[in-house]
């Protein structure tokens, strides 16, 4: 398996034949540049959405119809992008597990906002989730934008993730420090990768508090478009 940060909150996850984008930002992320594009996205099999704001969705429409696959997400919004985009998707809620090619995936909650802009104003898409994928023996928990919430008390006893994809930035998320309160009273993670975060000046831009306050887990700092092999 390997994990590839595409900066952000965006992730680029190869396992089993598969390639999964989630919450793909290229337009306009500053951690990703622009030559980086086409290499970031080659060979995608399917695209996860977590909620819909621009820093996660305004790719996601362009991608799914450019490579001609499947936007993965929350039903509401997806039946009404396969009405109104024509695009492929396949639409599931909290709770409900998709077998995507062999991939089990697997949405739980988040604790955000799914809201995105239009000339009438805000509008809500869906709502916030996380995905629980399991692939080659691994469990990997994608906590999408979300703040510290009990259900990560049932999800981590539960579903048993050994990999943590943690939005850990602060300000619209937990910051480090709640990542790594939630991982160590929730979950019993082998390795955590923070995410979103560096992107601007507003959020955090080291991981040093969630490495501290986890000690015996591999805390990954990730590089933007290098593997992280596990």
């Amino acid at each position: 398996m390997n994990i590839i940060w595409l900066g952000h909150g965006s992730f680029r996850i190869e396992t089993e034949g598969q390639v999964f984008l989630i919450d793909p930002w290229l337009t306009g992320n500053p951690s990703l540049p622009e030559a980086q594009h086409d290499d970031a996205v080659e060979g995608a099999t399917h695209i996860l959405l977590t909620h819909t704001h621009f820093d996660h969705v305004v790719d996601v429409l362009p991608l799914a119809k450019h490579l001609g696959i499947p936007v993965v997400g929350q039903y509401d919004l997806m039946g009404y992008w396969a009405e109104a985009e024509n695009i492929e998707t396949v639409g599931f809620n909290k709770g409900g597990t998709v077998n995507l090619n062999g991939i089990k995936v697997t949405m739980v909650p988040a604790s955000h906002s799914s809201t995105f802009s239009t000339p009438e104003g805000l509008r809500t898409g869906g709502s916030e989730v996380g995905f629980i994928i399991a692939a080659e023996g691994r469990t990997v928990y994608v906590s999408g934008d979300t703040d510290i919430m009990a259900d990560m008390d049932w999800m981590g006893d539960y579903y048993q993730p050994d990999i943590g994809i943690l939005s850990a930035g602060g300000h619209f998320t937990m910051d480090m420090r709640g990542a790594a309160y939630a991982a160590k009273r929730f979950f019993k993670f082998k390795t955590v990768i923070p995410c979103h975060y560096k992107t601007f000046p507003i959020l955090e831009q080291t991981a040093q508090d969630l490495i501290d306050g986890l000690p015996g887990v591999d805390v990954i700092e990730p590089e933007v478009m290098q593997a992280i092999r596990l």
